[in-house]
């Protein structure tokens, strides 16, 4: 019994120490490494299924590379915001994906199905060290979102979570047979740049929250830093065009801190929102913006 009070006590010492050596700095540090020029590989592969169909087809192994711009938007103790851009032909710029991370995070909202996220508040010790991830659509509208801590040991950097969240785009133009991705999203630096590495789960979600899983997948998008100068194409879109978007970002912030739930119409005029926004003008007017936007909002 006295080895096991001893046992018990340098554990307890063990784990109080392990909580003083968290280092905020050390996260805010590899969070802000995801920015700048990179050679992207995206690569995913199908590897299990359970469907109960026999002419079920799995989906294609997809592998494809880009050059993106990972842009530093906003610096704050507990706030960073990064938007990536993607760079085709060398001069296109496409608006891709934008992750915000904040730190201690309460409010969450979780993607339930079709075109639904649910409003979560999460207690303030359970969130003690963590950042949240919160990951948004090309036209800024919620994608997923998730809360961990970023793990420094052995000389590695890393984060890991798993949540729900829509369709990725390479696949929701080209399956309906589910509705749900479950996402295991691993977030390392490495010396080459960094490294989002998946395993997803397909996801069959009912009305009444029984899930299915369908299949399996395997994700693995490598980061491969390059010089700045290669992607000052992006850099100076994203000059031309901040003021537009910071707008757009401001008129979600204002209906994501109503902590309601939300719902979204797939379509407006037969178009989705991308479409809307990607074709208006930078200079458009703040009230046309949310004009949009609200167009899309289920009341």
């Amino acid at each position: 019994m006295k080895k096991l009070s001893i046992f018990i006590g340098l554990t307890m010492a063990s784990l109080a120490v392990t909580a003083q050596k968290h280092d905020k700095s050390a996260d805010q540090k590899n969070i802000k490494d995801m920015c700048g020029c990179y050679e992207v590989r995206f690569n995913f592969a199908e590897t299990f299924n359970n469907a109960k169909d026999s002419t079920y087809q799995a989906s294609k192994v997809k592998q494809v590379g880009a050059l993106e711009w990972v842009q530093l938007v906003e610096d704050k103790p507990n706030k960073i915001v990064m938007q990536h851009l993607l760079i085709a032909n060398d001069t296109m710029i496409i608006k891709h994906w934008r992750q915000d991370w904040l730190y201690e995070n309460t409010n969450l909202y979780q993607f339930y199905k079709d075109k639904t996220w649910k409003f979560e508040k999460l207690a303030k010790e359970d969130v003690k060290g963590q950042w949240t991830q919160k990951v948004y659509q090309v036209d800024d509208s919620p994608r997923y979102e998730g809360t961990a801590s970023w793990v420094h040991v052995d000389g590695k950097n890393y984060w890991v979570n798993t949540t729900d969240a829509p369709l990725p785009r390479r696949e929701h133009t080209v399956r309906d047979d589910y509705n749900v991705m479950k996402r295991r999203n691993i977030h390392a630096i490495t010396d080459y740049g960094w490294l989002h590495e998946q395993d997803n789960d397909k996801i069959i979600r009912e009305d009444e929250g029984n899930d299915f899983v369908l299949a399996q997948e395997k994700g693995y998008d490598t980061y491969t830093k390059v010089a700045d100068e290669k992607c000052k194409a992006a850099q100076d879109w994203w000059k031309e065009n901040e003021a537009f978007w910071k707008i757009v970002r401001n008129k979600w912030q204002d209906l994501f801190e109503q902590n309601k739930d939300i719902e979204l119409q797939k379509s407006v005029d037969n178009k989705p929102l991308f479409a809307h926004l990607f074709a208006m003008p930078a200079n458009s007017s703040k009230k046309e913006i949310e004009a949009v936007i609200d167009s899309f909002i289920v009341k």
